[in-house]
């Protein structure tokens, strides 16, 4: 009887794991990144800055418009705690989920906030309204210039310095 509630305890464990569920106090790594019960999670469905890039202000003025993300992100999580939903690991072995804090998704958050894109970039696309308020707003990234994140990516992946790749003045989806 002991070795069958053992079996039947650990089957209970590997459900919850399977089913996709992450709740705790979470630590924010990076604008698209949160860490949760020592499980770093990526934010699903957004493309946000590095802490690393730059961007510009609504008067010209360069930021780090990643860090300032991240920061943004640490003062709406604070102290609450955060919801990860089905959560699956991409080819590269990330855990990646939509989460929340007090029933907000934080992707949609990071969104209509101007402080993320929609990762799809599809006029159907999950957030893509929030992008579009968040764009019409001037809010976040929208109130100046930048460079999309995956762009800033990819310029520094094939050499780039992060001063170069960041912004110019000119680009602006």
């Amino acid at each position: 009887m002991p070795g069958l509630i053992v079996v039947l305890t650990m089957f209970a464990l590997c459900s919850i794991v399977l089913a996709g569920q992450l709740t705790g106090r979470a630590k924010v790594i990076n604008t698209d990144t949160v860490e949760i019960n020592r499980t770093r999670v990526r934010l699903w469905g957004i493309d946000a800055p590095d802490k690393s890039q730059m961007c510009r202000d609504i008067n010209g003025n360069p930021y780090r418009c990643g860090l300032r993300a991240v920061r943004d992100l640490e003062g709406f999580i604070a102290e609450r705690e955060v919801s990860c939903l089905s959560v699956l690991q991409d080819e590269s072995g990330r855990t990646i989920a939509t989460c929340s804090a007090d029933g907000i998704d934080v992707g949609e958050w990071l969104v209509r906030n101007g402080l993320a894109f929609d990762q799809t970039q599809s006029s159907t696309g999950p957030y893509r309204a929030a992008q579009r308020a968040a764009d019409r707003a001037g809010l976040g990234l929208w109130s100046g210039s930048f460079a999309v994140p995956s762009l800033y990516r990819e310029c520094i992946r094939l050499g780039g310095r992060p001063a170069s790749c960041s912004d110019d003045a000119n680009a602006h989806p």
